[in-house]
């Protein structure tokens, strides 16, 4: 199975066991509404698919339906932040994923309680004893405290506080990295670290899968700021050419410095997990679609 097929099977089984917890809440119209216009529009869902690439490189494929519930509050929370994010007080976007905003849709009060709902419902999730039955307590609260600590104000909401605080201050690389490492890298680093924990990883192997993870974490982002500078719109799905007075790569590299960098940083996430003794290359795979994706 190549990367598309399996990220492709990953997105039909987390819709699934999304589409199932969301039946079961008894909240507003409007709210729900405007909860599923965003988890089900058509995302990559990177982050849960790392929860899966990860443990199966480690434990292999069987049982990997307990890492569902983990995987559907990493992507809840992740777009909660997209969907705050997008908000006339911070981006002010109008396009995400091909379509109108969820603030352009539902107007900006219904966007921001859809974010705060998802962001909530998502530790709801993951700490109901009836979805992670089987689980020991110590591993839950490990799980707990790396999704909390990458959401919050030393992960991403602290990052996207000094894209916000940094704007019109000189640009440099050291200030790029930090907006990068917490706004984006952290969340896909608790995702690596999710499935890794759920595995057993210890020791070396986790300290080789952070590693890893964050310069996934950094690639990724240094790729969207490439695409957002030489990328199309109808591709992409958002607005682009927006990043104007951000601490943003076009104002620290050139774009051929820009390409080698990215470069440069999937191959040291593929580096830190060579040692390792994997299933499968799904992370390998990963590692190197986050280079070459279009959107």
């Amino acid at each position: 199975m190549n990367l598309t097929q399996y990220m492709e099977e990953k997105n039909e089984v987390l819709v699934r066991y999304l589409g199932d917890l969301f039946s079961r809440l008894r909240i507003p119209p409007p709210l729900r509404k405007a909860m599923e216009y965003m988890v089900f529009s058509s995302g990559k869902r990177m982050r849960p698919v790392l929860v899966f690439a990860t443990y199966e490189s480690l434990k292999g494929d069987e049982g990997t339906d307990r890492l569902l519930p983990f995987a559907s509050a990493i992507e809840m929370i992740h777009t909660y932040s997209l969907i705050h994010d997008d908000l006339p007080a911070i981006d002010n976007d109008d396009m995400r994923r091909g379509r109108p905003t969820c603030h352009k849709v539902f107007g900006e009060a219904i966007a921001i309680l859809a974010g705060d709902a998802l962001l909530t419902e998502a530790f709801r999730v993951i700490t109901d004893k009836k979805l992670v039955k089987g689980l020991k307590p110590g591993v839950l609260n490990r799980i707990v405290f790396e999704i909390a600590k990458a959401s919050g104000a030393e992960g991403m909401v602290g990052g996207q506080t000094f894209d916000i605080v940094l704007q019109g201050q000189r640009p440099s690389r050291r200030r790029l990295r930090l907006v990068h490492s917490l706004k984006t890298a952290s969340l896909i680093r608790a995702s690596v670290r999710t499935g890794a924990i759920l595995a057993g990883a210890r020791g070396f192997t986790m300290e080789r899968l952070s590693k890893y993870a964050t310069y996934v974490g950094l690639a990724f982002q240094m790729k969207d700021d490439l695409l957002d500078l030489v990328g199309r719109e109808e591709i992409v799905g958002k607005r682009l050419r927006k990043d104007h007075g951000k601490q943003s790569l076009q104002y620290c590299f050139s774009l051929e410095e820009a390409r080698r960098r990215l470069e440069g940083l999937v191959a040291e996430a593929e580096r830190a997990i060579a040692p390792l003794e994997l299933k499968t290359d799904l992370l390998f795979h990963i590692a190197r679609f986050v280079a070459e994706r279009e959107k």
